[in-house]
């Protein structure tokens, strides 16, 4: 099973995707979670110590043009980049999760970062490929990483969604280019409900309803300020983690 998620920005996907490598874990799953946002931090939110320590694979420049085989002045790189030792390499492993932190290529000029970003691809689709595992794959907010193409392999992409006009939107744009890019599944979670309003307001703005809500928690925003793992509150939105388990698992 390969998942990814996506949202507007601070709808809390982050969130729901250490809540449910959690759950899996509980649950006996071996779970990998890949983080491709260009801010990544999956890792403080399952509890990572000395987070700064970890350079996400995104921001080693030099050994991603060295894997792309590009030499300097040529416009030629290899296509299928070896990438093998790299997700070894680049694992770590905490309370049985494994994480991988890719990041993104960010070019602020508007320069292209073809190579680097195909070696990049390549890795994903690799793990992505991979037979032996859940993977759970935190992308970046909004729908430019869509466009890109850069979620090519996810069987499942979830959108997370809050009860606000603007989410919603951005949530329907989401699924627009996730069809277009053959994301065989799409499901909507919804986060930060307060109450049955909030359900029902979901339910009838999108165009199917959430197969999951998760709770506007007083847990998670106390872990998130005491700087303590956020997958420490699975007790408290432990049902509507399970609830997402089983939509996910009974959809195949």
């Amino acid at each position: 099973m390969k998942i990814a998620i996506s949202g507007k920005g601070g709808v809390g996907k982050t969130t729901i995707m250490a809540l449910l490598a959690a759950q899996l874990q509980k649950e006996g799953r071996d779970v990998l979670v890949i983080d491709a946002d260009p801010s990544p931090h999956m890792a403080q939110t399952i509890g990572v110590e000395n987070v700064e320590r970890i350079t996400p694979i995104a921001d080693m420049k030099e050994m991603l043009i060295e894997r792309s085989g590009k030499t300097p002045g040529s416009p030629f790189y290899q296509i299928n980049p070896q990438v093998d030792d790299l997700m070894e390499r680049f694992m770590l492993k905490h309370d049985g999760i494994r994480l991988m932190v890719l990041g993104a290529i960010q070019t602020g000029d508007g320069g292209c970062a073809c190579p680097e970003n195909n070696v990049l691809r390549r890795l994903l689709t690799k793990l992505l490929l991979g037979p032996s595992q859940v993977v759970l794959l935190d992308m970046e907010a909004g729908v430019e990483h869509l466009g890109r193409g850069t979620i090519a392999g996810a069987d499942h992409l979830l959108i997370v969604v809050i009860p606000t006009q603007s989410s919603i939107r951005t949530a329907a744009r989401i699924k627009k280019l996730a069809k277009d890019v053959g994301i065989p599944r799409i499901s909507y979670v919804g986060n930060l409900i307060r109450d049955k309003d909030d359900e029902i307001f979901l339910t009838n703005a999108l165009e199917t309803p959430p197969i999951a809500f998760f709770p506007d928690s007083a847990a998670i925003r106390k872990a998130e300020r005491d700087r303590l793992p956020i997958t420490s509150t699975l007790p408290q939105v432990e049902e509507s983690a399970r609830t997402l388990l089983a939509a996910l698992m009974n959809k195949g």
